[in-house]
Formats: structure tokens, C-alpha cells, sequence
């Protein structure tokens, strides 16, 4: 029960961690382009990288701050459902451009910065 509690609390801030992040990033960008969830996939993508690295090879976290930070936190804070949602809707209104652009942007910067933050990780 205690490990749900670790992943509920670490899901519920990250949840909050990301619309504030994608309100800013769609304040400052606009919104005709899925900016904001880009930006939540991409920093998530680095932080899971690099925070899976540093547990597995540098020192081992206590299985709840791995399921508060990893589960919890960056589960309620990446994005890929709404990046699902938000391409099928710019394709369904006629924007193939930006739907392709979202796709490929999305999966790979997200996995190249899945793997500085393996890097990083490693360096660290």
C-alpha cells in the first residue's frame, strides 16, 4: 500500500509539473503547434534516461524514491498520450504537415534525449 502512496503523490505533482510547463510553453509559443507537450516529452525523456542511470549504475535508490521520482513523478509528468490525441487531431483537421512534424520531433528528439540523459548519467 505504501508503494502506491510513493507513486500516487509523485503522479500527482508531476501531473501538476507538466500543465504548468505546457500552459507557459503554449503562452509563450502559441498553440498551433503541440509545443507544450513536446517540450514535457522531451524533459521527460532526458530526466528518465538519466535519473534510470544514475539508480542502476551509480547508486542504488531505495525502491520508493525510484517509484516516487520514476513511476510517479515523470508517469504524471510525460506526455505521450496527449501527443497520440493532439497528432490525430492535427491530422483529422487537414494539417499533415505539423502531424508528421509532431510524430517525428516527438519520437526522435525524445529518444536522443533519452540518451544524453544516459550520458549524462553515466558522467555524473
Amino acid at each position: 500500500m505504501e508503494k502506491f502512496l510513493f507513486i500516487g503523490l509523485g503522479g500527482f505533482l508531476g501531473s501538476i509539473a507538466r500543465y504548468w510547463l505546457a500552459t507557459a510553453v503554449y503562452k509563450s509559443l502559441g498553440e498551433s503547434f503541440p509545443y507544450g507537450t513536446l517540450s514535457v516529452n522531451i524533459i521527460g525523456c532526458f530526466m528518465i534516461g538519466f535519473l534510470m542511470t544514475v539508480f542502476e549504475e551509480r547508486f542504488l535508490a531505495l525502491p520508493e524514491l525510484r517509484l516516487f521520482l520514476v513511476v510517479g513523478i515523470l508517469g504524471g509528468f510525460t506526455t505521450f498520450s496527449s501527443f497520440s490525441y493532439e497528432t490525430i487531431a492535427l491530422l483529422r483537421a487537414g494539417n499533415f504537415l505539423y502531424g508528421s512534424l509532431n510524430v517525428l520531433l516527438s519520437v526522435v528528439v525524445c529518444l536522443v534525449f533519452t540518451w544524453i540523459g544516459i550520458i549524462v548519467g553515466k558522467i555524473m
